[in-house]
């Protein structure tokens, strides 16, 4: 196979620029609460944080283009916004939570420094990063990936293997609904139209190889990235719930995380912790600022000033964000997620079905829908109690996901039109 090799470095780069803050301080709590019902809250936090990610980077293969791309079955001003908006959330709100709980977990215990210092620090270390970003896929694949895996498995291992006291009753009453929404904050869908969009413009970058052997490339790496994804977040929900009765009910999701480590490696496991933290947020980080500066670049017409320029700035940006605190960037987050994430989860899907069943009217209709029925959970986030009246009426609604049957059934008849070739109304 021509891209053996290069097929396990770049899958190993996909799982650290997927794999940041979020994905190791959530599974831990939700099996925690979850207790018996792991694997019902590991198969709905699955389904958002595995599949819909992988869905993006096979979306990502077919395409080989930008973000914008997703969307030109829409309107190309639909794409750029759209693209503009992604960009924005994730340097403003992903980006600094991977400063924050590198700040909180890994340089906090150890050393009395500020968050701002340690923000700086961080920052500069992505901004280098970026500016080498021929180097990217290489210097994570190859290095930092592998030493992530290994500190990540110890601690599952040891979990799994161990004595540990019986299961507590679950929490959740909803473990699968739960699980999904849960997947939400990982940002995985949205991270994978970011860190596809790295990906594909390092392939174009580094190979010469046709459309069909970097189709096949970015497939298989994305294939084997989500099995390995899927394997730690299941190793990760049954150990917090194999300990969810050594720990107090209370317990944060990074207080839980660090207890859990504690349990496992015993007095050295803060440091492992530290060192796990730290690559996995920083891996992250970079994927971030260097898809928002690639972004950029396009944009301007490939101008590389534009590429530093915009690194430059996102990393200024993450150091301000990241002086709040984890919990507080998660709760902002939450609106943006509300509005943000039912459009992408449908242009992945859009985009990855037979074109025969995403034309043109097809992309808009669906689109058009979700965004008004996302819009009514976006008011409820940010306070707006009147509508609840209105959620509960609709279906899953008070689920958060009252926008997925008008939009599959606008995805119905939409289809019945275009198939008939029957003008829409």
């Amino acid at each position: 196979m021509i891209f053996k090799k290069e097929t396990l470095v770049t899958s190993f780069a996909l799982f650290s620029m997927f794999f940041g803050a979020g994905n190791l301080i959530l599974p831990p709590l939700l099996g925690f609460q979850a207790g018996n019902d792991w694997i019902l809250v590991t198969l709905g936090f699955g389904i958002s944080a595995v599949l819909l990610p992988l869905l993006g980077i096979i979306a990502h293969a077919r395409l080989q283009g930008t973000l914008m791309d997703f969307s030109k079955k829409i309107s190309p001003y639909f794409g750029l916004i759209y693209g503009i908006v992604v960009y924005l959330i994730c340097i403003a709100l992903p980006a600094p939570r991977t400063a924050s709980v590198t700040h909180e977990m890994a340089i906090q215990p150890f050393f009395d420094v500020s968050s701002l210092l340690t923000s700086v620090i961080y920052f500069s270390l992505v901004f280098v990063f970026a500016l080498n970003r021929s180097k990217v896929l290489d210097l994570l694949g190859q290095f930092l990936t592998p030493l992530i895996l290994l500190i990540l498995l110890t601690i599952i291992g040891i979990a799994i293997v161990q004595p540990h006291p019986e299961m507590i009753s679950p929490v959740i009453k909803t473990p699968v609904v739960t699980g999904l929404l849960e997947g939400y904050q990982t940002f995985d869908a949205v991270a994978a139209m970011v860190v596809g969009g790295v990906l594909i413009v390092s392939i174009h970058m580094n190979h010469q190889g046709t459309y069909h052997e970097k189709k096949k490339l970015v497939t298989q790496s994305g294939i084997l990235a989500g099995i390995a994804l899927l394997l730690i977040y299941a190793g990760f929900i049954y150990t917090g719930a194999v300990f969810n009765s050594s720990f107090p009910e209370n317990s944060s999701r990074t207080a839980l995380l660090a207890g859990i480590s504690t349990e496992t490696l015993g007095s050295i496991g803060n440091a492992f912790l530290s060192v796990l933290v730290a690559l996995a947020c920083f891996t992250t980080a970079i994927g971030i600022v260097t898809g928002t500066a690639d972004f950029v670049k396009g944009l301007a017409g490939n101008s590389q000033t534009a590429y530093v320029l915009t690194a430059l700035l996102s990393s200024l940006l993450g150091v301000i964000m990241g002086q709040f605190d984890v919990q507080y960037i998660i709760a902002v987050a939450v609106p943006a997620l509300m509005l943000v994430y039912p459009v992408t989860i449908l242009l992945i899907v859009l985009n990855v079905i037979p074109n025969k069943f995403a034309s043109s009217i097809v992309f808009k209709s669906v689109v058009v829908v979700a965004i008004l029925f996302s819009l009514l959970d976006f008011g409820l986030s940010i306070g707006i109690q009147q509508l609840q009246v209105l959620q509960e009426a609709i279906p899953f609604g008070v689920s958060g996901l009252g926008w997925v049957l008008p939009s599959f059934l606008t995805f119905v008849v939409a289809n019945y039109f275009a198939l008939r070739k029957v003008p829409s109304v």
